[in-house]
């Protein structure tokens, strides 16, 4: 599966949809399309990495940055993570447990639950 990145808008949340690796060479596109979105004045955005199979520490570093600069605007930030069972759970979201981190993200199972439910701007 080819790493791709594709946006939509939902109300006022901009939508990244996240497909294939998260890795060293991929990861600077997530960056660049981050920093574009956010440029283009959306100061909500969720990031769908549901489709993510694969997420290095630079994926994770990606998101992190992601997180820093949308803080920065006292925007929000939200991503998708399915729990599909114990088993066969996001990739994503064990790399992030396992680092520590996940505590950081505002994580929820679908786009649906991440523009319907409110919650305020990122804190510390």
């Amino acid at each position: 599966m080819a790493f791709k990145v594709t946006g939509v808008e939902q109300g006022e949340w901009a939508v990244l949809r996240v497909s294939g690796e998260l890795d060293l060479m991929t990861s600077p596109v997530l960056r660049q399309r981050v920093h574009d979105v956010v440029a283009e004045g959306h100061h909500s955005l969720i990031l769908d990495l549901s489709e993510v199979f694969f997420c290095d520490s630079s994926g994770v570093g990606v998101l992190i940055a992601a997180r820093r600069l949308i803080r920065s605007c006292q925007g929000r930030l939200r991503l998708i993570l399915p729990d599909r069972g114990a088993d066969e759970g996001s990739h994503v979201n064990r790399v992030l447990g396992a680092l520590g981190v996940r505590r950081l993200f505002d994580v929820r199972p679908d786009v649906v639950s991440a523009v319907t439910d409110e919650a305020g701007p990122l804190s510390a």
